[in-house]
C-alpha cells in the first residue's frame, strides 16, 4: 500500500526550503553587515488569478490585503494587473502594472499613506515532470515610490528571482482535484540603479505553506512566510513573522471550460 505522505520527496523538498531560507538570510547579513533590529507579527491576505484566454494570451490579475498589528491596522494594499504570453509548455512571458498603498505605521489615515506605482516584466520557468514541481520566475520591476517626509516620486530599479518548489501529498504525480500539497519558495530582491543609494539587497522572503486543491481551477494554501527586509536608513534589517492565506483562481477558457494551470 502506498503511504500517504511520500516522505522521501517530501524530506527533499524541506530539506531544500530550509538550506535556501538559511542560506539566504546568511547572504542578507553578508550584504548589508546590519543586525536585525526588531520582529514583528503580520497577516498577508492573497488572492492571485491567471486566467488562459487562448492559445497563447492569458490575463494575469493580483489583490493583497496585508495587515499588522490586527484587522484595523494597514501595512500596506497591493493591486497588480498583467498580459501572459504563453511562448511554450515551460515557458511564460507576462508585463503589467501594479499599484501599492503602504502604511508605515500601520495607520489608514492619508497622512499616513505611501504610494507606490510600477510596471514589470517577467520570465517564469515551470517543470513538472517529477512529483516536486519547479518553478522558476525572474521579475524586472520599475517602481515610482513615495518616501516618507518626500512629497516627490523617487524612480527606482528592483530585480526579483523566486525559486517555488511544490510537491502534491498523495499517490499521484499532479495535483488533481481534492489533492492536498506542500508548497515553498525563496524570493531575493536586489535594488540597482542610481536612487538605489547603494542598498543593492533590498529583501528576501521565504514561505512554506500547505494547500489545497478544490477543483480544477480553484486551490487554497495556508503558511508561514519570513521575511527579511532592509529599512531605508539602512541602519537594521526589518524581520516581520508573517500569517500567508492565499486563494489561486486559475481559469482556462480555450474549450469554454475551467480547467487548472499548475500553481
Amino acid at each position: 500500500m502506498k503511504s500517504f505522505l511520500p516522505s522521501y520527496h517530501t524530506q527533499l523538498l524541506l530539506l531544500l526550503l530550509l538550506s535556501l531560507a538559511g542560506g539566504a538570510q546568511a547572504q542578507t547579513q553578508r550584504l548589508t553587515a546590519t543586525p536585525v533590529q526588531y520582529q514583528r507579527f503580520n497577516t498577508w491576505l492573497m488572492v492571485n488569478s491567471d486566467a488562459r484566454l487562448n492559445d497563447k494570451w492569458g490575463l494575469h490579475t493580483e489583490a493583497q490585503l496585508r495587515q499588522v498589528k490586527g484587522p484595523n491596522a494597514p501595512q500596506q494594499r497591493f493591486l497588480r494587473i498583467g498580459a501572459n504570453y504563453y511562448a511554450a509548455n515551460i515557458l511564460l512571458l507576462s508585463a503589467g502594472y501594479a499599484y501599492t498603498m503602504s502604511y508605515p505605521d500601520g495607520n489608514d489615515s492619508e497622512l499616513g499613506s505611501l504610494p507606490e506605482h510600477r510596471s514589470y516584466q517577467q520570465l517564469l520557468l515551470r517543470f513538472d515532470s517529477s512529483r516536486v514541481q519547479t518553478q522558476h520566475r525572474y521579475r524586472l520591476e520599475q517602481r515610482w515610490v513615495r518616501r516618507p517626509g518626500n512629497g516627490q516620486f523617487t524612480y527606482l530599479n528592483r530585480f526579483r528571482y523566486q525559486l517555488r518548489l511544490t510537491l502534491p501529498l498523495g499517490p499521484q504525480k499532479k495535483i488533481l482535484p481534492g489533492t492536498p500539497y506542500l508548497t515553498g519558495y525563496d524570493e531575493l530582491f536586489i535594488g540597482f540603479g542610481r536612487n538605489s543609494d547603494g542598498n543593492i539587497f533590498n529583501q528576501n522572503r521565504a514561505c512554506l505553506a500547505l494547500g489545497y486543491q478544490i477543483s480544477r481551477a480553484t486551490s487554497v494554501e495556508a503558511g508561514y512566510l519570513n521575511q527579511m527586509a532592509q529599512q531605508e536608513e539602512m541602519s537594521s534589517l526589518a524581520a516581520t513573522h508573517t500569517l500567508h492565506l492565499g486563494l489561486n483562481f486559475n481559469p482556462d477558457f480555450r474549450r469554454g471550460k475551467l480547467t487548472v494551470e499548475s500553481n
